[in-house]
């Protein structure tokens, strides 16, 4: 299946969507990488092995598909697209340890779909060219159900892997980087540019690698609170943290109380949220769930 037969070229994926008849739904996202060095770097940053299995999330056409199953011992794959499932079936026949599961990966069990396709690899990574609408759900949805992941290596676009992967004190850094540091150690794999795909995307893209962690960087007493501490810190960026929290923890009064709580945290009110680290909003956050105020 190598060499010119591989998926990921113009020629064989013009082929396969022509001999199917398949036209590009706008509503789902679709754009199938045609770009075998782009489909390299993006497993390769999976680091799999054949004691390994691999998630795929829109496996399109199979263009990954095949490399990952080239790569790793078990492949299952989520595609929302009822009129792929077909051509997925033909051009991965060659793979027998590829699963093709027909649905919403939103609204899939994903910790039973592990259990059922995973059990016997030693290490899982998600790996995949993600539609752009959704790729945040998605992501945090992997993330948040904590599932017994090493990696989650995925194309998006390149503004969402910027603010992904930004650092305290930059303009990209807001809840979305400390929601994705929290849970795992981004990592900027490359640039990727439109002309590798078909139909042309309108935006930049990028690949991320997540490392995902076993434990989080920091104690929080209550993780849900520590998120919503961290979305009030962000609801307006240009207000201090002081302004951002008096609008959601203190509607009306015990606004000088904020000011003695953020003295205890050691955070200077008149700071705003972008220049606090995962650290200190895990700091912040503990103060405030012990004065009580959820």
């Amino acid at each position: 299946m190598h060499g010119m037969d591989e998926i990921a070229t113009p020629r064989r994926t013009k082929e396969i969507i022509h001999r199917h008849g398949f036209f590009f739904k706008k509503s789902l996202g679709q754009n199938f990488l045609i770009d075998q060095n782009i489909l390299n770097k993006i497993v390769e940053a999976a680091d799999l092995d054949s004691s390994k299995g691999a998630l795929e999330i829109g496996p399109g056409i199979g263009a990954l598909t095949e490399k990952l199953a080239q790569q790793s011992s078990t492949v299952t794959a989520v595609e929302i697209d009822q009129r792929l499932i077909p051509i997925l079936q033909e051009v991965l026949e060659p793979y027998p340890h590829v699963r093709i599961h027909h649905g919403d990966v939103l609204k899939t069990d994903l910790a039973a779909l592990f259990q059922q396709d995973f059990a016997n690899v030693s290490k899982v990574s998600v790996v995949a060219n993600l539609p752009y609408y959704v790729t945040t759900p998605i992501l945090m949805k992997l993330l948040e159900e904590k599932l017994p992941l090493e990696n989650i290596v995925v194309m998006i676009q390149k503004e969402v892997a910027e603010r992904m992967a930004a650092s305290p004190g930059t303009k990209d850094y807001g809840s979305l980087s400390i929601a994705v540091q929290y849970y795992s150690v981004p990592e900027l794999v490359c640039i990727v540019p439109k002309t590798v795909f078909i139909p042309q995307p309108n935006v930049e893209s990028a690949v991320i690698r997540l490392m995902v962690r076993e434990q989080p960087p920091v104690q929080v007493d209550d993780e849900n609170f520590f998120f919503q501490v961290v979305q009030a810190a962000f609801a307006q960026r240009r207000k201090t943290i002081s302004n951002n929290l008096k609008t959601r923890f203190f509607p009306k009064e015990g606004r000088e109380r904020l000011e003695v709580l953020l003295g205890e945290a050691g955070i200077d009110p008149s700071r705003r949220g972008e220049t606090l680290s995962l650290q200190e909003f895990a700091t912040l956050s503990n103060v405030l769930f012990g004065a009580e105020l959820r």
